[in-house]
């Protein structure tokens, strides 16, 4: 069903942005005093962050001709972004890459995106128009003490513009042979003296990938995406913000899944999923005479999923408030609290089942963050989020950062922190159905996973330390490395063999339990750099190196989570180069180097993309954009949850983009 938003609303707009400046425009001090959010929930200078963050800005979005949020992520050291199918991802910060990466939180303007069910991130369902995303900030390491649980391993921060910023109207068109049809109209206009607002429909229709066989798959899909959001002043100190979307998507995938009405039956078959969700979400800010100033923020957000027969229906309901003030010269404070609600009800799928069908769960939480200026050029930073959950009840997440500028061009930061991940419906309530084995005198076993209702949270201590420095007018360099310790990691237990009667014909039930009979150790770095070669040129080389170790316990007898580390790259390099051929003609050119994936079978590759963009004038943009351009096709993960992966394969894709 198409989108169709009214756009009537009091007052005339005017033209919108023009085309911002191209990278090579902006310094690198500029770049590395870029503001952010993400480390401290509080407006500071990236330069003195302590903890290894990489920003995204809106020039890094246009130039690199990306069509979805994850193929943006590639850029990301310390990332790990691998393709599973046309509508399926695996993302992951520092390792322990899934389809359902639970150790990596993901927001939208504030609004969670992870999924509780799964313990992961639905990408397909996040199709945010990447001409509204001001920045994306990337936290790679632990984010627990302001964002608490699930913030174990990195948070991936999405932040839109406001509506001040997107005045007038916008067209975007494209197709190509993988997207071989896209489009976004928006307009943005005034609402009396006091506001603005911006409302935008977007349609994108994605083409089947090839499987490892050389067969058609059943991957593409189609979505549609409708939103808005207004931006008040409401008084000199109080600010608001609305904003909501409306989102539809149907997709396909091939199978290859136990059948529990079936059994033993084992099947590959071609599989529709289908999505329909909406959000709302209001921010108040309100600035205090003394310069203090807090936000009380609410969100609802609801979807519903047919996917691999499980149709799952979730509604949050989430308050946030928060306070940031001073108190003398050298104490900057911020503290604040939260509720969430999750109601679900997920029906059984061709091989799980969750009991209860239908549940609620209340998460409360409660941080506290000082920044204590102990001289003009060292601060040290100590905090802590306590968390309750219905699983493992009370978690704490402190951590603690020294930041030092020996000079103004050059930071050095240090930090400890401890982070969890809690559990989710899946890690207490799952009976899931991995496969069927022949047994003797004609009967069969079904091995079977099974939730434990008193499951652990998987904790996380992490140290840190990151050097950034401005050499000169041309080159800044960002180095962070890291040494990280996991308990209580999940693993499979087996258990004792029983015989049942139903479903299906009599069989017996070989049991896996989830436990948390593991740990790890895992250490590396990043290094990335800018270097302006010359005033029309620039180079942004980047590097991560990660080293996982993956260790049972002595009690344990999972016989598979020691191979989890070959699901992530140990190696992965990356050269994007920025090029400004004459006043309107830009070509800019990524390179991507990733390591194998042992676990999966998948090889080494190397991706390179490269987009060519003419300014015709200050509202007209073409751009051609080539994407894989090295093979004809290649595989980036393997198997996923019973989704069959396919091949990434070479593309091309001229886009349109028109703002007046």
């Amino acid at each position: 069903m198409a989108l169709t938003l009214g756009l009537a609303a009091p007052g005339v707009g005017v033209a919108q942005d023009p085309l911002p400046p191209d990278l090579t425009q902006a310094s690198l001090e500029d770049l590395l005093n870029a503001q952010i959010t993400s480390v401290s929930k509080k407006d500071q200078a990236l330069f003195k962050a302590g903890a290894a963050i990489f920003v995204i800005t809106q020039d890094d979005i246009r130039r690199s001709g990306a069509a979805n949020i994850p193929d943006l992520l590639r850029m990301v050291p310390g990332v790990d972004v691998a393709r599973v199918d046309a509508n399926t991802w695996s993302i992951s910060i520092r390792g322990f890459n899934t389809r359902y990466s639970d150790k990596v939180l993901v927001l939208i303007d504030g609004r969670s995106v992870y999924t509780p069910s799964f313990s992961g991130v639905y990408w397909d369902q996040q199709n945010v128009p990447l001409e509204d995303i001001e920045r994306i900030e990337v936290i790679r390491g632990p984010g627990g003490t302001v964002w608490g649980a699930n913030a174990m391993n990195g948070v991936i921060n999405i932040i839109t513009k406001s509506s001040k910023a997107t005045q007038g109207g916008l067209v975007r068109a494209g197709t190509g042979t993988e997207e071989n049809l896209q489009g976004l109209v928006q307009y943005g206009g005034r609402i009396g003296d006091a506001g603005t607002y911006r409302a935008f429909g977007s349609y994108s229709n994605t083409e089947t990938s090839v499987l490892p066989s050389g067969a058609e798959g059943a991957d593409g899909f189609y979505n549609f995406h409708g939103g808005f959001r207004s931006d008040w002043d409401l008084t000199p100190r109080d600010s608001l913000t609305v904003q909501g979307d409306l989102y539809e998507s149907a997709a396909g995938q091939t199978l290859t899944t136990v059948l529990q009405d079936q059994l033993p039956t084992i099947a590959t078959f071609n599989d529709r999923i289908s999505v329909g969700s909406g959000n709302f979400l209001g921010r108040w800010t309100h600035t205090l005479s003394d310069g203090s100033d807090f936000s009380l923020q609410v969100y609802y957000d609801r979807f519903n999923r047919v996917d691999e027969a499980i149709d799952e229906t979730l509604s949050t309901v989430d308050f946030d408030f928060q306070h940031h003030f001073k108190i003398g010269s050298r104490h900057d404070i911020v503290w604040g609290g939260g509720f969430r609600r999750y109601d679900d009800a997920l029906t059984s799928g061709y091989d799980v089942n969750f009991t209860p069908p239908q549940k609620s769960d209340n998460l409360y939480s409660v941080f506290f963050q000082d920044e204590i200026a102990l001289t003009e050029s060292l601060s040290f930073t100590i905090g802590s989020k306590v968390e309750h959950n219905p699983y493992s009840k009370f978690d704490w997440e402190p951590s603690a950062q020294l930041v030092w500028t020996p000079t103004d061009r050059q930071a050095i930061w240090l930090s400890a922190s401890q982070a969890v991940r809690q559990p989710s419906r899946m890690d207490s309530t799952i009976q899931y159905d991995i496969t069927t084995i022949p047994l003797d005198n004609n009967s069969f076993g079904v091995l079977t996973l099974l939730g434990n209702p008193k499951i652990e949270a998987e904790e996380l201590r992490d140290v840190e330390i990151g050097y950034r420095a401005q050499a000169g007018k041309k080159l800044s360099i960002d180095v962070a490395s890291f040494l990280s310790y996991y308990k209580n990691l999940e693993t499979s237990e087996p258990g004792d063999p029983f015989f049942v009667d139903a479903p299906g014909p009599p069989h017996y039930i070989l049991p896996l339990y989830i436990g948390n009979l593991a740990h790890a150790r895992t250490y590396g770095g990043e290094v990335f750099a800018n270097w302006d070669v010359t005033s029309r040129w620039r180079l942004s080389p980047g590097v991560s190196l990660l080293h996982m170790s993956v260790i049972k316990d002595p009690a344990s007898q999972d016989s598979t989570v020691q191979g989890s580390a070959g699901e992530s790259p140990e190696h992965q390099f990356e050269i994007r180069s920025f090029v400004k051929l004459s006043r309107t003609l830009d070509w800019d050119t990524s390179v991507y180097f990733v390591g194998r994936l042992p676990a999966d079978g998948i090889p080494a590759y190397t991706r390179l993309d490269t987009r060519l963009g003419w300014r015709i004038n200050k509202s007209l943009e073409l751009s051609l954009v080539g994407q894989n351009l090295l093979r004809p096709l290649r595989a980036e993960f393997g198997d996923a949850f019973e989704v069959n992966h396919t091949l990434a394969e070479r593309s091309a894709l001229a886009r349109m983009t028109w703002r007046f």
